[in-house]
Parts: structure tokens; C-alpha cells; sequence
């Protein structure tokens, strides 16, 4: 690999940018993808293929040739409202996966660095705390306070952004209460819908690690249906 696509590399990686590096096994040479930009008549033949690769989050070598693809993604923003021991948990499991965690809660006393070390901590409402992350529809939702003050407004925001994941935690009932203040806010029953609540896959657990990792496990699965 040449000294200026490694310093391109570099520089794509920092920046966040989604790119995919092409290599020819065969003779060493490789070249950097991005979508919608042309490739070399090295790999122009490809082109369809690579970005099948891309596109599927895959890294692997072309069927029935020499042309290795590897994908650099984005790390999905996760944003999680209320720094309970839950979140703790949920970090954790995390930290190996490509998720840029956020914590959103104004109760400072539970949303510390000391709890939660290394990770932006934001101690505002979420009317305010949004204000300083940039979030789409390929940003995700994790609301953990069971208090309406606070999950109500990041859940609308997170509707009103079509985020690809919205959880909400707490009981059925909870989950009905919370449903109807969302219906009498102005929402509609189909975008109501977009909220998995109760959160999480059933797996049976009831401890804090246990509820996390379904959380996580039902994040990662909606992730690859994206």
C-alpha cells in the first residue's frame, strides 16, 4: 500500500467516513472506495460487487477472483437516556461492537465520569441535550429513567428523526401509559409502533447484565436489518 492511501486512510478513519479498501491479492495493488466514486480499470469491472460488499457491512473476497474488500463503517450512534445501572451494563457489551454510546441524562449524580469513564456524558434535558448530538435515521434510542419527564421527549425526538431503533424499558403497563402520552401529544398509532417497549428480547432474565444483554442483543439485531 502506498504512503498516501495509508494517510488517506488515516485521515477517513478520523473523519468517521464510510469507505471500503479494494486489494488485488494477487499483484498487491489496492485502492480506496468510496460510493458513487469512480474505481481504476483495476477494479471498474468489480464495481458492482464491491459495492454489494459495501452495502452488506461485509469484508471478503470477490467470488471467483483475486479481490479482497474490506469495509470501514461508521460506528452507529446509540444514545441512551438515563445513566442508571442498566447503561453501565450496556456499555460494556458495547465496547466491542461499532456503537458511539452517548449518555443522556440532567441527574447528575447518576451521569458521571466516574461511573460511566471515556464516554460523552451529556447532563441536560433532552430538549437541550440533543441540541449538541447530531442524530438521523441511522442513529438509535435506549430510554432507561421510566420518567416521563425525561424519556417522553427523547422518544418524540427519536420518532420525529426516524431513528432505526427506539427501545423504551419498563412493564406492559408502562409501556400502555407511555403510549397514550405519545397519542395525546400528537403522534400516530404507526409511528408509536416504532418503539420496542417493553425493551429488549425475551430471554428470561431479570437482573441488571441479563436485561442489558437483551437490550443489546434486540440493538444488534435490528442493526443488521437496516
Amino acid at each position: 500500500m502506498k504512503h498516501s492511501q495509508l494517510k488517506e486512510i488515516i485521515k477517513k478513519k478520523a473523519s468517521k467516513t464510510e469507505f471500503a479498501i479494494v486489494t488485488n491479492l494477487a499483484n498487491g495493488l489496492s485502492e480506496i472506495y468510496e460510493p458513487g466514486k469512480s474505481l481504476s480499470k483495476e477494479f471498474e469491472t468489480h464495481k458492482e460487487q464491491i459495492d454489494n460488499f459495501f452495502k452488506l457491512k461485509k469484508n471478503g473476497v470477490i467470488e471467483k477472483t483475486e479481490i479482497f474488500v474490506e469495509t470501514y463503517i461508521r460506528p452507529i450512534k446509540v444514545i441512551i437516556v438515563g445513566a442508571v445501572h442498566i447503561a453501565q451494563y450496556l456499555v460494556d457489551f458495547a465496547k466491542s461492537l461499532n456503537f458511539e454510546i452517548s449518555i443522556i441524562d440532567p441527574r447528575g449524580y447518576f451521569a458521571s465520569e466516574q461511573r460511566f469513564p471515556d464516554l460523552k456524558i451529556i447532563n441536560k434535558w433532552p430538549d437541550e441535550a440533543f441540541k449538541e448530538v447530531e442524530t438521523n435515521e441511522n442513529s438509535a434510542l435506549i430510554a432507561l429513567t421510566h420518567d416521563p419527564k425525561i424519556d417522553d421527549p427523547a422518544l418524540q425526538h427519536a420518532i420525529n428523526k426516524k431513528f432505526y431503533y427506539i427501545g423504551a424499558l419498563g412493564s406492559k403497563k408502562t409501556h400502555e401509559n407511555r403510549c397514550k402520552r405519545l397519542k395525546d401529544a400528537g403522534f400516530k398509532t404507526e409511528q408509536i409502533n416504532l418503539i420496542h417497549g417493553p425493551i429488549g428480547i425475551k430471554l428470561g432474565g431479570r437482573s441488571a447484565p441479563e436485561i442489558a444483554l437483551s437490550i443489546i442483543a434486540q440493538l444488534v439485531s435490528e442493526t443488521y436489518k437496516k
